[in-house]
């Protein structure tokens, strides 16, 4: 029986049409302030370029430095047009969690109530976060649970608790991965690596939410933790 084949993927320029129209659709003026930024980025180096006598040399150069700027530009509006697609989908921030560089492992929905609260489960260097989607005075409860919870399969590791949301004391969903990266390193790899071993023996105590987690959502990677 022959194996079914794989779709294939988009070719780079498919992705970034993909994507331009994604922007487009969360910001109509995005695409030309990309424009924009490459052209007067090219425009200042070629000024630049004839008062120094150095024409042609600042025009390779301006080609690109506009390419450069273009495409810094592009991947921030791509990055805020994927966060407002997002925001407010059950399991938004597990998306942008999985987005994240490095050595981090997530494990979404560790944790659900009847009004579809999340808790995520992310493993990295800073040791052991919980990440909590939904209002303030319905998470703080099961955070609490579950860091108990946890506690009990990774002693004397340290273990925070971040409730993602717009409330107060909440952390903004395009804010997430920055939070995240700005935690203490606590941990050296093999160290992380032994508390994802602990952690596989950890029980599910709640079901997958019904609604639909985010898919097909490709988030951009945010820096390395350094």
């Amino acid at each position: 029986m022959a194996k079914s084949e794989e779709p294939e993927k988009p070719g780079r320029i498919k992705q970034l049409r993909m994507v331009a129209q994604i922007i487009k659709q969360a910001n109509p003026k995005g695409m030309p302030i990309v424009f924009l930024s490459a052209v007067g980025t090219l425009a200042v180096v070629v000024v630049i370029g004839l008062v120094t006598d150095y024409l042609w040399y600042s025009v390779f150069i301006g080609v690109l430095a506009a390419l450069t700027v273009g495409l810094v530009v592009f991947g921030q509006l791509a990055q805020r047009a994927q966060y407002s697609i997002l925001h407010g989908q059950t399991g938004a921030a597990a998306a942008v969690l999985q987005g994240m560089r490095g050595n981090w492992q997530v494990t979404p929905a560790i944790a659900v109530n009847r009004d579809q609260d999340l808790i995520h489960l992310v493993v990295g260097h800073p040791g052991v976060v919980l990440v909590s989607e939904g209002p303030g005075n319905r998470v703080a409860r099961m955070l609490a649970a579950e860091k108990k919870r946890v506690a009990r399969v990774v002693l004397g590791i340290e273990i925070y608790d971040i409730q993602c949301g717009d409330g107060e004391g909440q952390v903004p969903l395009g804010k997430l991965q920055r939070h995240l990266m700005k935690l203490p390193r606590n941990l050296k790899k093999p160290a992380v690596n032994e508390v994802k071993d602990r952690l596989r023996s950890l029980p599910k105590n709640m079901p997958m939410p019904k609604g639909p987690m985010p898919k097909g959502t490709r988030m951009p990677r945010g820096p390395k933790m350094r």
